[in-house]
């Protein structure tokens, strides 16, 4: 009688400690298995050794605004020669998350022309030697060819999409070489320079397009593009505090005020801005691209002002493209590692352009940027950026927030090496989690969120996005 008591306790006890199995949904992009972003069946299998990745529903981050491309004006002059069924299927695609669309919730766009752009332009250009300080001729030219009538497009789908508008350069005849390409902006230009930015997110605003953000200046370090304009650290400090915060507050402009704009290979760039109490008060956070340095500078500018916020703006793949590296490099460095650096965002480096990376201007302009979609017409190739935005895009939707997320193995020594990963609890009370296999074999591992398992499996290269 003992006995079975004993048994009958222990089996209860069992019973209280077992958890749950998980009912996931993953979505699986395996480029070995040509298997692009596309719902597949849970797998289940592998034995106790297997790695464990630790969901912590406590431990809470930063929250996300979105994850997306940069509309340049190359990339909306394709879109918008397309025919219209066809435009609006791409679109619909790319910005909607009904059925498998992927739901892209954040765009970029320039102030004036980019360096893919066909031309270079600003929105008050004057013939050499004379100035518009009124900006009695401030336009909008060329962009309402196509950006403005593609973002209504977009708008249309998704009202609440986030905007972030950046500028590569000022007029050329506030610039110290009164060129588009590189040279400084000019002291006395300073205020009507900030006046040029309140104009232009008016002028959006009246044709029904709301610029949730501006970055102050494109790589300011990096005067050799065209257009580009170089800005150190000290100068957009001056131009912050003294001239654009104050004509945004006057003008009652919500916008936000986001600094650098640059690699991660100089945080002290944003750090000796947000030094200055004057010019910090107007600063909403930092933006930061990965050609140099390391993405854990993110975190470093985090530390030392954690009430400022943390934005990825660009990343390019390079034409042609390379599914089985782009993926994984993208995946592990941006939409992970970017993430659990406290950024709020990510976007790839570009929506669009055509089989021969066109537009891009001369002097600089970027040649081998590979579009998240090539178009040719109405023809439409979905290269390596439209998946990686896909896996974050769909599911992690503005509003989300990071949560603790741990690979770690039998001995509790860390996996996340071996499995980065990165996890969310989404407005809608679902968890995400995006796991990454960066080992050159196939890997069985458990998901335990304290309330339920799921074994999984991801082959060598593969990404999934696990969503219950």
């Amino acid at each position: 009688m003992i006995m079975r008591t004993i048994c009958f306790t222990l089996l209860l006890c069992s019973l209280a400690n077992a958890k749950a199995q998980l009912k996931v949904t993953t979505w699986l992009t395996d480029p070995a298995g040509q298997i692009l972003f596309s719902r597949v069946n849970n797998q289940a299998a592998g034995d106790a050794d297997m790695p464990v990745i630790s969901i912590d529903q406590s431990k809470r981050y930063q929250s996300i605004d979105g994850y997306g491309w940069a509309l340049t004006g190359g990339s909306a002059q394709h879109i918008i020669h397309m025919s219209a069924p066809a435009r609006a299927a791409l679109l619909k695609d790319l910005i909607s998350t009904t059925d498998n669309h992927i739901g892209g919730s954040y765009l970029r766009i320039s102030i004036g022309a980019s360096d893919l752009n066909d031309h270079v332009f600003s929105y008050d250009d004057m013939p050499e030697g004379q100035t518009d300080t009124a900006l009695s001729h401030f336009d909008l030219g060329p962009d309402k060819k196509d950006i403005i009538p593609v973002l209504k497009e977009i708008l249309a789908i998704n009202p609440k999409i986030k905007i972030l508008a950046s500028p590569w350069s000022a007029p050329a005849w506030m610039k110290t070489n009164n060129d588009t390409r590189g040279g400084s902006l000019k002291p006395e230009y300073y205020s009507v320079y900030a006046r040029y930015f309140v104009k232009y997110i008016r002028v959006m605003a009246r044709a029904g397009i709301r610029i949730d953000a501006i970055t102050v200046q494109n790589e300011p370090l990096h005067p050799g593009n065209n257009p580009s304009m170089y800005m150190p650290a000290p100068e957009q400090a001056a131009f912050v505090k003294n001239f654009l915060g104050p004509a945004f507050k006057q003008g009652g402009i919500k916008t936000k005020i986001i600094i650098y704009d640059h690699n991660c290979d100089k945080p002290e760039y944003p750090i000796s801005i947000l030094d200055d109490p004057d010019a910090r008060k107007y600063i909403d956070g930092s933006a930061f691209h990965f050609y140099a340095g390391e993405i854990e500078a993110m975190s470093k500018v985090h530390e030392a002002y954690p009430d400022k916020s943390l934005y990825f703006t660009e990343q390019w793949v390079g034409a042609p493209g390379d599914f089985s590296k782009d993926i994984p490099n993208h995946i592990q460095n941006l939409i992970i590692s970017a993430t659990r650096n406290w950024s709020r965002n990510v976007i790839e480096w570009n929506l669009a352009a055509d089989p021969h990376n066109n537009p891009h201007t001369d002097r600089g302009g970027c040649d081998r940027c590979l579009g998240a979609v090539t178009i040719d017409g109405d023809k439409v190739t979905r290269n390596p950026a439209y998946y990686i935005v896909a896996h974050a895009a769909k599911f992690v939707r503005p509003g989300s927030v990071r949560i603790g997320s741990e690979a770690a193995r039998t001995d509790k020594t860390s996996a996340n090496d071996l499995l980065p990963n990165v996890a969310f609890k989404t407005p809608a009370g679902k968890t995400v989690l995006i796991v990454l296999n960066t080992a050159a074999t196939s890997q069985t591992f458990t998901i335990d969120d304290g309330k339920g398992k799921s074994k999984q499996t991801l082959n060598a290269g593969a990404v999934a996005t696990y969503v219950w």
